[in-house]
């Protein structure tokens, strides 16, 4: 079965790696352990783990005792903060063929306004600590 919503890989990563950091206590975690546990790219986690930190939602550390960790506590952090740190602002799309918007009017107008004000809702009252305990569970890691 396939995904019935469609996520970049960039910010997959993002709210992946941070379920991650927030589940993992707060200490911190270099990119290639995240890369480790996620089993995905260093470079392009790199890459997403940058625009976090330009987005304020992790700091880093360098050095061999280094790496990042959450800039704020878990339940301080929505999931929409996440995304948009990697996508941008979460608009609606006017059409779900990628063209400009339908002549007359659209058959899905509605499906697409509902469904697009439902995931942003969602994602604006998700902190990521709510997602970081079931995570840690399943890691065998301790929450914090």
């Amino acid at each position: 079965m396939s995904a019935p919503l469609k996520i970049s890989e960039a910010a997959s990563l993002a709210l992946h790696a941070m379920v991650l950091l927030a589940s993992q206590g707060g200490g911190p975690m270099s990119t290639k352990q995240i890369s480790g546990h996620l089993k995905v790219s260093d470079h392009h986690l790199s890459k997403v783990m940058q625009r976090l930190g330009r987005a304020g939602l992790v700091d880093s550390t360098r050095g061999p005792r280094g790496g990042f960790r959450l800039a704020r506590r878990g339940s301080a952090i929505t999931l929409l903060e996440i995304y948009e740190a990697v996508e941008g602002p979460l608009r609606g799309r006017a059409c779900l063929l990628d063209r400009p918007a339908c002549q007359g009017g659209c058959a899905l107008d509605g499906l697409v306004h509902i469904l697009g004000s439902e995931v942003q809702a969602y994602l604006a009252r998700t902190k990521l600590g709510d997602l970081a305990a079931g995570m840690a569970r399943g890691l065998g890691l301790n929450s914090g």
